[in-house]
This record gives structure tokens, C-alpha cells and sequence, in this order.
């Protein structure tokens, strides 16, 4: 339900990205532009990232992510699965405070099962554990705990063209419910309700339309009567083009978006 309800929904600002994959050990370099007409600041803000599989010929780890945004500011992110089979470490660094660096765990060398924690420096009440199971072939489980160690639950099922989910939060004083149906090839539509909480009441509607190969479509209702709606066009191979509005009908206001991606 999530790339009916959120994804490619480019309703703001202005933006070029461009994807690169270079002969220099498979590293890959995305650059994104923001274009901001009519700005007294910067008018072409940039984020620089970096990918490198094979840092400096090491195959030992991967650097997922070496950042620079457009105030200057560096993200550090890698990983590695050679330490032991099923396991996967994630570090990001916090260049600024050594002491927020997070670190993540992955085992998944069990058969439908897959656990998962997260640290945040040494302060055990930031401590994240996780576990997923998979008990039969439509059904997946799942419990993520942390400080004051109240578990979320959720469960998801999947059956043919049907995706349904429902996720317990906060103590179990929320719950968000989610659905996707695919009725046709090429089309589908999904919904989510959020019931209790600060969120309480908030939903969404959402449904896309495939014209072709190369053109998707898609519209979604939310809370408060906020309509939204995309566009995403394959001019050719490589080039990529988003568009979208949102219209809020309470406020009368509106805004676009536009996003060209390179690769």
C-alpha cells in the first residue's frame, strides 16, 4: 500500500537528480538539485552521495552512503555481511557526537524468522529489538520493542491480489490498519486508517493507474479533504519524469512539484 499512498508523489519544489554508476570499483554518485525560483538564498541547493561497494579495493564492507548536503553537512553510513553467515552490521557514524552513532543488527540464517536490534551509543534505553516470523506462506508477524520495552505488534497477510495489515502502537492505544487491491494489471488501489493517538481519524485513499509501460498515474484522498495527484513518465530510457499537485479544499491552497531523474 505504501507506493500507492506515498511513494512518487512529488506535490513540491523543483528538483533534478542524477544517478551515476562509474567504472571506479562500481561506486555510484547521485546528485540532487533543488531549484528555488525567486529564492534570496541559493536558487540551486545540492546533495552530493556516494556508494561504494568496494571501498578503496576492501570487499570486506560496503560503504552504503557518504553524504554531503547542501549545508555542508556529511552523512556516513556501512555495512557488512562477511562477519558471520546471516549477519548484517550497519553503522552510521555521527561525525559530530561519536556518542550518537547507531549501529544495527541483522540475523536472518533462520528459516522464516528474522531478528533485528539497533544501539544508539551505549544507552541501552535507546536499544530497538525486533522480530519477524513467518509462520505460513500468507502471514507474517512481527514485534519491535524499546525503552519502556512495551512491544508494537503487527501482523500482515497477503493472499492472491489482497494485502492487508494492521500494526499496535503505544501501548496498544493505537492501531493503523492498511489494505491493497490489485483489481487489474494495471491497476490498484489502498487504503490506511489510523484509530486512537495523537493521529487518531487520519486517513488516506489512494489508487494508480498504468496507461502503459512508461506513464503511471495515481490520486489519493487524505483527512481534512487534502487531494493529491502524480504523474511519473518515462521519456526514455534513463530519463524519468515526476509531477504532481496537492490541493487542500479547506484552505483553498495548492502546490506543484516537478522532479527529473537522470540514470
Amino acid at each position: 500500500s505504501k507506493e500507492v499512498l506515498s511513494d512518487d508523489y512529488q506535490t513540491s519544489g523543483y528538483q533534478i537528480k542524477a544517478k551515476q554508476k562509474t567504472s571506479w570499483q562500481g561506486s555510484v554518485v547521485t546528485t540532487a538539485v533543488d531549484l528555488v525560483p525567486g529564492s534570496k538564498e541559493c536558487v540551486t541547493p545540492a546533495k552530493l552521495t556516494m556508494k561504494l561497494p568496494t571501498p578503496f579495493g576492501c570487499p570486506f564492507f560496503v560503504l552504503e552512503k557518504l553524504e554531503m548536503d547542501k549545508k555542508g553537512g556529511l552523512k556516513l553510513e556501512a555495512s557488512t555481511e562477511k562477519v558471520a553467515k546471516g549477519l548484517k552490521i550497519e553503522v552510521k557514524p555521527e561525525l559530530n557526537d561519536p556518542a550518537k552513532t547507531k549501529t544495527g543488527l541483522t540475523y536472518s540464517a533462520l528459516k522464516d524468522v528474522r531478528l533485528a536490534a539497533d544501539f544508539t551509543g551505549v544507552a541501552v534505553q535507546d536499544t530497538v529489538a525486533e522480530i519477524t516470523v513467518q509462520p505460513c506462506q500468507y502471514v507474517v508477524l512481527g514485534a519491535k520493542m524499546k525503552a519502556p520495552w512495551c512491544p508494537e505488534v503487527g501482523i500482515r497477510a497477503v493472499h492472491g491480489p489482497y494485502f492487508a495489515s494492521l500494526l499496535a502502537k503505544e501501548k496498544f492505544s493505537t492501531f493503523t490498519a492498511s489494505c491493497h487491491y490489485k483489481a487489474l494489471d494495471n491497476v490498484r488501489v489502498a487504503g490506511s486508517y489510523v484509530y486512537g493517538g495523537k493521529k487518531n481519524g487520519t486517513f488516506a485513499l489512494g489508487l494508480t493507474y498504468s496507461c502503459n509501460k512508461n506513464t503511471l498515474m495515481k490520486v489519493k484522498l487524505e483527512k481534512d479533504m487534502v487531494v493529491s495527484c502524480g504523474l511519473k513518465q518515462t521519456l526514455s530510457k534513463g530519463f524519468t519524469l515526476l509531477g504532481g499537485m496537492k490541493y487542500d479544499a479547506n484552505k483553498g491552497e495548492r502546490s506543484y512539484g516537478l522532479q527529473l531523474s537522470i540514470e
